[in-house]
């Protein structure tokens, strides 16, 4: 079965509008770095959730398959 488009249906301009664009490049900046702080700078002394090697020891194994020294 086969659909036909309708007109005046698919994307906007406003979908794709500058503020939006903004926000989206915003919140994934944030994500992606805070995944960076999470896989190659969280350890020990200087992790943001205290005094702790958890999330160090998740992630170990690609910290070092991403190239980040570790011991």
């Amino acid at each position: 079965m086969t659909t036909i488009p309708v007109a005046g249906v698919g994307v906007t301009p406003d979908a794709l509008s500058k503020g939006r664009v903004a926000v989206l490049l915003g919140v994934t900046a944030f994500l992606a770095l805070f995944v960076y702080y999470l896989i190659g700078v969280d350890e020990g002394m200087t992790s943001l959730f205290g005094n702790t090697m958890s999330i160090h020891e998740w992630v170990h194994d690609g910290r070092h398959f991403l190239g980040f020294p570790c011991h």
